[in-house]
């Protein structure tokens, strides 16, 4: 395996948490994915027709993401990891993947989930990652351990 890099966007801490262990496992680089407006509460509380979580979802919106992987060229595999969001990837995680050049990359996504599978989520995200490959989908409990992430990262 080359060079690899975890990169996740964590709402509420519990994909930080996988993703830290899984870059761990497989000693890689991690990246946080950030939107620019930090989420509140308030955001993130899908149950309100008007918060930010439904606005930016049913209207399709970027979300601006905070930093840069500078050096991005030089990874060959990323995981992607993220809560879902609506039967999908949050699009914070569509802005994030257009804003690089994945040409030639593997990319394995992982997700948390409180009761959803990862779904259709890999072809929702084809259209923003170019050329590249998305390899492998699962969603993972907050449990997961060190060792099933790591076999599971086996590409």
């Amino acid at each position: 395996m080359g060079k690899a890099l975890v990169a996740y966007f964590s709402a509420s801490g519990v994909t930080e948490r996988v993703a830290k262990r899984l870059a761990t496992a497989i000693q890689a680089d991690e990246f946080p994915i950030q939107p620019v407006e930090p989420y509140t509460a308030a955001d993130l509380k899908w149950t309100n027709p008007w918060a930010r979580c439904n606005r930016e979802k049913f209207g399709k919106k970027d979300v601006p993401v905070a930093g840069r992987v500078e050096n991005m060229a030089d990874y060959d595999t990323l995981y992607v990891g993220f809560p879902i969001w609506y039967y999908a990837a949050p699009n914070v995680i569509q802005t994030f993947l257009k804003s690089y050049d994945l040409t030639g990359k593997k990319i394995a996504l992982f997700a948390t989930s409180g009761g959803s599978n990862i779904g259709q989520t890999a072809a929702k995200l084809k259209p923003y990652i170019g050329s590249a490959e998305i390899v492998k989908g699962k969603v993972f409990s907050p449990q997961v351990s060190a060792e099933e992430l790591k076999d599971w990262a086996a590409l």
